[in-house]
């Protein structure tokens, strides 16, 4: 197979996944919704899938390389929605209020004044809380407890809406394992944003995803199955 053709196997194969997952607990295709990180994707397989309208909406973890990409020509004629997915430093989010649809990853309340102050006039800029599910010290995030305290507080805010909580599954974590922490930030996300309002829950990636969806999450992050898997040697 040639390049083109790796990628939309890769892309069906995610799709079937995800889907199989959710009939699995009862759930329909139009409950998850596919973001694609393409933050270490090379432009011309991002562009293949943007070209053919599969994927909607993108996740990318750097406001300069993001920014670069784009508002590139290439780039700017496409309106995925996007989702910043890192850790976003305080000194880059009046840019990324501007740049981004959704913050995916705030972990505290002066960036989200920040981003709150910078939102452009006529724009509601989605948020998401991360949840630190493991005990990195590097990993970014609050404790659920606190996640869901940042919450409360977040949702008095007027340009940035609330909506959801993001989490990052420690590697190497055994099912069991997996399925307690996504459970767990289910049933806070069920409690803090109940159904009938606009709501997302980001669990899963690549390596997990078909669990964080049979546990509930809406909203997985798929990058190295859809842009890496098998295209090493293409």
């Amino acid at each position: 197979m040639n390049r083109e053709q790796t990628l939309l196997q890769n892309y069906h194969e995610v799709q079937t996944a995800l889907f199989s997952a959710a009939q699995r607990t009862g759930r329909t295709a139009d409950d998850i919704t596919l973001l694609a990180v393409t933050k270490y994707a090379k432009d011309n397989d991002v562009l293949f899938f943007l070209q053919r309208g599969l994927i909607k909406h993108v996740g990318e973890s750097r406001v300069q390389q993001a920014e670069k990409r784009w508002l590139h020509p290439d780039f700017a004629k496409f309106h995925p929605v996007k989702h910043f997915i890192g850790h976003l430093q305080k000194n880059k989010a009046a840019k990324a209020a501007v740049l981004f649809d959704f913050i995916d990853s705030l972990d505290d309340l002066e960036t989200a004044q920040i981003l709150e102050k910078n939102v452009p006039q006529g724009k509601t800029l989605r948020a998401l809380v991360q949840v630190k599910l493991t005990q990195r010290e590097t990993q970014s995030g609050l404790p659920l407890a606190q996640a869901r305290q940042l919450a409360t507080v977040l949702k008095q805010l007027a340009r940035v809406h609330v909506c959801g909580y993001m989490g990052i599954a420690p590697q190497g974590a055994s099912e069991t394992e997996l399925r307690e922490l996504f459970a767990s930030v289910k049933r806070a996300f069920d409690e803090d944003f109940p159904p009938g309002a606009e709501r997302y829950l980001s669990l899963g990636m690549s390596e997990d995803f078909e669990i964080a969806v049979e546990e509930g999450s809406t909203l997985p992050r798929i990058g190295s199955s859809l842009f890496a898997k098998n295209l090493e040697e293409v």
